[in-house]
């Protein structure tokens, strides 16, 4: 209780939820004593796997007996999830206490909700001065809180793509652009580039960083995966290769993830063993990404069939999303709520072979576009409908032996699930 009382009062520093700026932030990291400029972090830019890289970063730093501190953004279920110290999430007191402190120090000045939750989180990695820090960027970069660091130990660059794009001046929202909001101000250390969409967003990649003067790893130059037969794939970097097993989370693409991730770590020199990293890549913690639900109220409803849940949200999302379930042979019905500042049509335009389609309403979110209008956006695509409630959605399916649910379009509806769940 005295956490979400403390939270709303937070988010009511500032009238605006994002307000890309780096002064407010600045000020008050100064009160605080600078704690940004006491930590040893890798920062983590880009569109789309982010969380996916730090996890599994996280996860092999943890097998060697690493102490991390982990900042990601959204949260999917609790706001704790954004703070992991020492290999843990924060308990809610503890986390109030940091808040109740940091708002005190503000003096109620004006700062956006996020500012002021980077700023406790930089204040509270301080005490940790020997643990590393998995800093995730929020919107573009530039800009963002997390982007006051005078130095870090790397800056990873996962796929970048179009989302986002109301914050971009008319004219001006290319992929080009997004690019130079993301990675111009990379600090001077190394950079590992995953692998991009698009060969064009690579290129825009190195103009971008051409006078930084940091060691850059290029995905497919100077690290790589293959596939194996026998469930393994091959990572192969200037150190040697490695056979690994395959991951416990689903998709291709997390391959790249986990090949940027490992690139990073051995880039760093931290003496880490290979067999901790083989251990480490079957054990990534990963909730709403890709992931299978086994158990619970909402896996109930469907009873035998198979629950997948991911939070995708803008067309490469998408892709990668549809490149996987193309490698499953069933009807797979969808469910998607979505936030209104999304692609919608572009979104959906990415996945083939959809037996049904039931938009929804996502609760508690006053950003979200309802599941009427996005029902309208999609009414090219047959057996679309709509339900406001996602447990009559679920129900109101007509699912044979073996087709599949999965339930996407939102970070926010993944953590309305998992809630329900």
């Amino acid at each position: 209780m005295k956490l979400q009382k403390i939270l709303s009062r937070l988010q009511k520093l500032h009238p605006k939820e994002i307000d890309l700026s780096l002064n407010r932030i600045k000020t008050l990291c100064e009160r605080l004593g600078n704690p940004q400029d006491k930590i040893k972090a890798i920062s983590v830019v880009g569109t789309n796997g982010k969380q996916s890289t730090i996890n599994a970063i996280f996860s092999i730093l943890k097998e060697a007996n690493i102490k991390c501190n982990v900042y990601s953004s959204p949260h999917i279920q609790r706001i704790n999830e954004r703070f992991i110290f020492n290999n843990q999430q924060l308990k809610d007191e503890k986390l109030a206490d940091i808040f109740e402190e940091v708002e005190k120090i503000n003096k109620n000045e004006p700062i956006t909700f996020f500012e002021i939750l980077t700023a406790c989180f930089f204040y509270k990695a301080a005490q940790y001065t020997n643990n590393i820090n998995l800093i995730e960027a929020g919107l573009f970069h530039r800009f963002d809180a997390t982007n006051i660091l005078k130095n870090n130990l790397a800056s990873v660059v996962c796929s970048i793509s179009k989302d986002h794009l109301d914050w971009l001046p008319e004219g001006k929202r290319t992929i080009e652009k997004i690019v130079f909001e993301k990675t111009s101000s990379l600090l001077n250390s190394n950079i590992i580039v995953s692998k991009q969409n698009l060969i064009n967003t690579t290129k825009y990649i190195k103009k971008t960083i051409l006078k930084n003067s940091s060691k850059k790893l290029f995905f497919n130059e100077d690290f790589s995966y293959s596939i194996g037969e026998n469930g393994f794939f091959y990572y192969e970097d200037k150190f040697g290769g490695l056979k690994l097993p395959l991951p416990n989370i689903l998709g291709q693409f997390q391959l790249e993830n986990i090949s940027t991730a490992i690139a990073t770590i051995r880039q760093l020199n931290l003496e880490i063993k290979d067999d901790d990293i083989k251990n480490a890549i079957t054990k990534i913690e990963s909730i709403g990404r890709l992931q299978e639900i086994k158990s619970g109220k909402i896996k109930d409803l469907i009873k035998n069939n198979q629950l997948l849940l991911d939070g995708s949200h803008n067309e490469d999302g998408a892709r990668v999303l549809n490149e996987y379930l193309q490698t499953l042979d069933c009807n797979k019905h969808f469910i998607i709520g979505m936030m209104s500042n999304k692609d919608h049509e572009k979104y959906i335009s990415y996945f083939k072979d959809i037996s049904s389609l039931t938009t929804v309403d996502i609760p508690n979110q006053p950003n979200a576009i309802s599941g009427k209008k996005l029902k309208e956006k999609f009414k090219n695509i047959e057996n679309v409908k709509y339900e406001e409630d996602i447990e009559r959605a679920i129900k109101n399916l007509l699912l044979k032996e073996n087709d599949i649910l999965i339930i996407t379009g939102s970070l926010y509806l993944a953590g309305e699930i998992l809630n329900l769940n």
